[in-house]
């Protein structure tokens, strides 16, 4: 068993790491260019008259970087969780109960996912104010983030169901 849960998991993993070496630095970059931008606002309405496309820039780029960074969040098991009941059941129980956790999770980003397809198809004629930029490459973010992270819930699955072991109850983890 312990081969068949190697040879899975470790490409599952790869490609894990993979997605995470390339939405870090698209979330830095993106960071980097909406302070640039934001600063470029503030300098270009004191001193000058105001640039127009920077408001409208800053919010697409809030919007992906929240998206982005929340797959990074997820991925780590940073979002915020209450987990007292489920770190006061035995062993088997905390498994079954973070199997199921994951699942519930699994299924909402799915659905996630096909609800911002569809958004992004309504969305698809309208234009953005200043930059005439096809409205669907803003919302594509939405399902675009959701199937990363149901990428990452199904490698955290598998990882409960073939390595057999739950995760460390959250008041025993260790920095």
């Amino acid at each position: 068993m312990a081969t068949l849960s190697q040879t899975l998991l470790t490409p599952l993993r790869w490609v894990e790491r993979g997605l995470d070496a390339i939405i870090q630095p698209v979330v830095f970059i993106g960071m980097a260019a909406l302070i640039g931008v934001i600063t470029l606002q503030i300098v270009s309405r004191v001193l000058f008259t105001a640039v127009g496309w920077t408001e409208e820039v800053a919010r697409f780029l809030l919007i992906w970087i929240t998206f982005l960074a929340g797959t990074l969040a997820f991925q780590r098991g940073h979002h915020i969780a209450v987990t007292f009941a489920v770190d006061a059941l035995p062993a088997r129980l905390r498994q079954l109960a973070q199997m199921l956790a994951v699942l519930a999770v699994i299924a909402f980003m799915i659905t996630l996912v096909v609800i911002g397809h569809r958004y992004m198809q309504v969305q698809s004629f309208q234009k953005s104010a200043s930059l005439r930029l096809p409205m669907s490459y803003v919302y594509a973010v939405m399902p675009i983030s959701a199937a990363i992270m149901a990428w990452y819930a199904v490698v955290d699955f598998l990882e409960l169901v073939f390595e057999g072991k739950p995760e460390q109850p959250m008041g025993e983890q260790t920095p």
